[in-house]
């Protein structure tokens, strides 16, 4: 062709380049292609309309695949569409590679894509060969599927800011890996650094609180909601020049800023920067595309994550007090465990009320359900518990006037849904720090714990009533004991000791092996109870229940300090209990607090020995007299040489005495029982009363037998 001439016409010159020319709208449904084109895709080498289901039963399914994504990212950035097809005849084999070329648009009134391209044969390379690694297809695909699953998962499971960010940094992409990454937020109309990567601590400062109408690719994106990729240096100074210099220092040759968009709105942007060129192909966008929109997603989880544990964390603590170590001769300890997924706060709670004339209230309780609405019924009950305490009243009608509260208060609450009232459980004790007497009431909650001076622990049975809420007249009597010096009262919510799949039985022996270890501190026990429950070790000792560690945890410790045994543990245990002619079912009670005295016991026989004998006396009380029995149980000296003494009192006046019962009576042996089985025994006048007493000896004992006279004292 000479010059003047004039040009050939397009089509010619793309038959003569062997490039296929091809019009796509995917509102019609139907390709058109010419005829290179159609000899390209396999069909007659002549120009015809084709369906879109024609058209895709001659290429490969990935690829088909890809080209939909291909077309909606150029579409999102305004770029060309380039994407490698593989051509399949009938039997699913590939005939040829062609490379298609498109300017693709988007009609949002019809909610439709046109494209007008090109198709040219291209060669498949070599695997194995750079251009096989390169190329759309082959390892390459593979590896960035790969990859894709890797970071998917990975960013899934980060679960603060900092992990994230971590996970961001330690991302190697399959072909090109950025040296330098930030991540930048929005505050206002500021730009913000959330984290970077590649960079000093103290080179951030350009770049932090930058206005957002800046000329700085970030901003943009930020404003325009679309990435800017810049292949090189002199790209990024011609089109940021009054940005360049901030960049230019770190030495990078490419940079793409891609925005990070989460349920439609973008939150800021994403800086993947180059120590090599990178050319920035749809297959390199579209990898950096994906990354861009998993990084968003984890960061929005992650922050909103953040968000609500800040909330919940706030609003937990606003409810439950600060416990001081201000109540002379007690030490004090309490942990709050939210454990909970999701929304961590619930209606545990505990609570220590200073009443006047050396007096303080120790509450625990925990209010049904483990959501928002338990934790505003809990700070409601702690307000209206510590106002009760406050006018005076006795633990018992504390309590029962807080369950006819809680009752209105969650009848008015449920919105007429009987399904949905809620109640509480709740154990109020009232202790005297100078004589360390502990006058209690519990509302369907757990038993307290008492660890002894010598750290033996027993559950210390209580009398109790309905759970708060249940029955607006309930009544909830009232126990009394003394705390020891050197004693340490546990109080805690079933949380401890459940999680793990445990029941009250097995998780209860996992609390009394911590419990009954030496510890220097109230603080260290607490400590060491939650590591328990909650500890790597907890999920190697699970119960027989389903392990399910949904449930918060609340605990609170007093322990009265011991005098003169600092540092050392005394030799004895001591425990009281009262027994009242109405209440005959506290014998098995009695029963089982002496099983638990004597749980590290060698002689098996012994045991048993002990709990009939006082199984015996007890009855004989509520039977012969109408008075109360008081039981008094020590064990004294050191391990092998231990001396057991059960002492029950009454105030009756007859003396017992030894009889001889006829073959068929059915009474009169209890103190035959007691001189056969026991080492040694006797009756005491007690002013108005008496008490009878029996002892054991750990080392089989000389006295086995032994009647003291009733007016003696061993």
């Amino acid at each position: 062709m000479r010059t003047g001439e004039p040009l050939p016409e397009v089509g010619d010159i793309l038959a003569a380049l062997a490039t296929g020319l091809w019009h796509w709208d995917t509102a019609a449904g139907e390709v058109e292609v010419d005829a290179e084109a159609a000899r390209l895709l396999g069909l007659p080498a002549r120009e015809a309309r084709l369906t879109e289901a024609q058209v895709r039963s001659r290429l490969h399914p990935e690829d088909w695949n890809e080209i939909t994504g291909v077309v909606q990212l150029a579409v999102a950035e305004g770029t060309l569409a380039e994407v490698r097809i593989r051509i399949m005849d009938g039997q699913g084999r590939v005939v040829r590679v062609v490379r298609s070329r498109s300017k693709p648009s988007f009609d949002p009134e019809r909610r439709a894509y046109e494209l007008i391209g090109t198709l040219q044969e291209v060669a498949e390379p070599a695997p194995g060969t750079p251009a096989g690694r390169s190329a759309v297809t082959g390892d390459w695909r593979r590896s960035r599927e790969a990859f894709l699953l890797d970071a998917g998962r990975a960013l899934a499971e980060a679960r603060s800011t900092q992990e994230v960010l971590r996970v961001a940094a330690g991302l190697s992409m399959p072909g090109f890996s950025p040296d330098g990454l930030a991540v930048f937020g929005v505050e206002g109309d500021r730009l913000t650094i959330i984290g970077h990567h590649g960079q000093r601590k103290d080179e951030e400062g350009p770049f932090s609180g930058m206005p957002l109408n800046t000329d700085y690719p970030a901003t943009e994106v930020v404003r325009t909601g679309r990435a800017v990729y810049l292949s090189s240096p002199e790209e990024y100074r011609s089109r940021y020049p009054v940005t360049w210099p901030l960049a230019e220092r770190f030495g990078r040759r490419s940079w793409a800023y891609l925005p990070l968009t989460a349920a439609g709105r973008t939150m800021g942007a994403w800086m993947a920067a180059f120590a090599y060129p990178v050319a920035f192909t749809p297959d390199e966008r579209s990898v950096l595309t994906t990354v861009a929109r998993m990084l968003a997603q984890a960061l929005s989880r992650a922050g909103a994550a953040e968000t609500q544990r800040k909330l919940t964390d706030g609003l937990q603590r606003s409810m439950l007090p600060v416990v001081g170590p201000d109540i002379p001769g007690m030490d004090i300890a309490a942990r709050y465990v939210p454990t909970g997924g999701g929304l961590q706060v619930g209606g545990d709670w505990y609570d220590v009320i200073p009443l006047p004339r050396g007096r303080f209230a120790l509450v625990i309780g925990d209010v049904q359900g483990h959501d928002v609405r338990a934790a505003g019924l809990m700070g409601q009950l702690r307000i209206a518990l510590r106002a009760y305490a406050a006018e005076g009243h006795r633990p018992d009608a504390v309590l029962s006037r807080a369950s006819h509260f809680f009752h209105g208060l969650t009848q008015a609450d449920c919105d007429g849904d009987p399904g949905d009232v809620r109640f509480a459980t709740c154990y109020y004790a009232e202790v005297d720090s100078a004589t360390g007497t502990v006058e209690s009431a519990r509302a369907g909650h757990l038993d307290p714990v008492v660890r002894m001076a010598d750290g033996t622990a027993l559950i210390r049975a209580t009398a109790g009533g309905l759970p708060l809420g249940i029955d607006p007249d309930s009544d909830y009597p009232t126990t009394r004991h003394a705390l020891e010096p050197g004693e340490t009262l546990m109080l805690c919510t079933d949380g401890l000791v459940e999680t793990g799949g445990h029941d009250l039985r097995t998780g209860w022996g996992r609390l009394r092996t911590v419990l009954e270890d030496r510890w220097d501190s109230m603080d260290e026990l607490a400590d060491a109870l939650v590591q328990a429950v909650l500890g790597p070790s907890s999920h190697h000792t699970t119960g027989p229940l389903p392990d399910r560690r949904e449930d918060d945890i609340a605990l609170l410790l007093l322990r009265r300090e011991s005098g003169d045994y600092v540092g050392a543990r005394p030799p004895g245990r001591r425990t009281m209990m009262t027994v009242a002619q109405a209440e005959p079912e506290r014998i098995s009670e009695a029963r089982q607090q002496l099983r638990g005295l004597l749980h590290d016991w060698p002689d098996e026989d012994q045991r048993d020995s002990a709990v009939l004998l006082l199984s015996e006396v007890l009855t004989n009380v509520l039977v012969h007299t109408d008075t109360d029995a008081l039981l008094v149980t020590d064990v004294t000296g050191e391990p092998g040489e231990r001396r057991i003494r059960v002492e029950v009192t009454d105030t009756g006046a007859d003396l017992p005495h030894k009889r001889r019962p006829g073959e068929m009576a059915s009474s009169g042996r209890g103190l035959m029982l007691i001189e056969l089985l026991a080492d040694a025994w006797g009756v005491a006048p007690r002013g108005e009363g008496k008490s009878i007493w029996f002892e054991f000896y750990e080392s089989g004992g000389s006295g086995a037998g032994v009647a003291v006279a009733p007016s003696e004292e061993p």
